[in-house]
């Protein structure tokens, strides 16, 4: 089911929380939704489920707006906010049964859903324990069964895996992809390996505006601009070998090594590629190439850049 977000503000007092956004996200598809400390992330997400509205623009879930019937949307999402909706001194059975009854879950097929949730989320376990009893990562199942328990067409989680070891943090995810095959899922993580693992699209925003958006790969390439290899070359005369390769017509420019190692860090011209030209250079001198590897702009450099103002 689409979600189309468009032009929304959002003021609170004097502070513009959202500030004209505009997104869409496809039918089936897993949006990391990521942003700093008061970036708007909660706001927009809230607004889309139709706990709060935004002062100006529209958002259509699956064709419907939230102006016209929120309360049709609202069964339509399945939500698991950052603070995690439990009743700690319920069973986790009657918990779900609970949340299945308010989610108007018809009644011949609560049982149904409860036990499907139980199978979901492997729950199995701890299906009788009081809530309070739960660890943190079987809070998060219990939360993440709840926002299942009506079968909506769109998931949207905030900060899921806050708190959780490293081992619940791989199970929530795998839970997630999983889920993701049949919703449009819409995550909102500080843990940037978590969203690049899961997610099939990132959106970051910044100050209520998106400053990024893109697959992983896209937004590294982005931020990388031209290509960076390092490559140690043995065999030659460093002066040399840093003359010929700063002579290379693919070549921007090439830091010399100060420490007299042999490791040198080659940034090419932009779209062109340097390694056939550095392993030929290399052939012809007789030299040779022990190490050569393309640094990679990691998601948290591309997150710090745009989001650094």
């Amino acid at each position: 089911m689409e979600i189309v977000v468009d032009k929304i503000t959002k003021i609170y007092g004097r502070q513009k929380a959202v500030d004209n956004l505009s997104f869409r996200v496809r039918p089936g598809e897993i949006l990391g939704f990521l942003g700093p400390n008061g970036a708007g992330k909660t706001t927009t997400m809230k607004a889309i489920t139709c706990y709060l509205s935004p002062n100006s623009g529209d958002i259509k879930v699956g064709g419907i707006s939230v102006w016209d019937n929120p309360y049709e949307i609202k069964k339509l999402i399945g939500y698991l906010p950052e603070n995690n909706p439990l009743y700690q001194d319920m069973s986790v059975i009657d918990y779900l049964k609970f949340v299945a009854e308010i989610q108007g879950v018809p009644k011949t097929e609560v049982e149904g859903r409860i036990s499907e949730m139980v199978r979901v989320c492997d729950l199995h376990g701890e299906k009788h324990k009081k809530i309070r009893e739960l660890s943190k990562g079987y809070k998060q199942r219990v939360g993440l069964a709840q926002a299942l328990i009506n079968d909506p067409e769109v998931l949207i989680l905030d900060e899921p895996t806050t708190g959780l070891d490293p081992n619940q943090i791989v199970e929530i995810r795998e839970l997630i992809k999983t889920i993701g095959r049949e919703k449009t899922v819409i995550l909102s993580s500080h843990i940037l390996a978590e969203v690049e693992a899961t997610c099939d699209r990132i959106l970051i925003i910044n100050k209520g505006k998106i400053v990024a958006d893109g697959t992983a790969g896209e937004l590294r390439k982005q931020a990388r601009g031209n290509e960076i290899l390092k490559v140690r070359i043995s065999g030659a005369e460093r002066n040399k070998a840093f003359e010929e390769i700063k002579a290379l017509p693919t070549v921007d420019w090439v830091d010399l090594p100060e420490d007299g190692t042999d490791l040198y860090e080659i940034h090419s011209k932009a779209d062109n590629n340097s390694a056939k030209a550095i392993f030929d250079m290399c052939v012809n001198n007789g030299w040779f190439i022990s190490e050569l590897t393309p640094i990679e702009t990691k998601l948290e450099d591309v997150f710090r850049e745009v989001t650094k103002n």
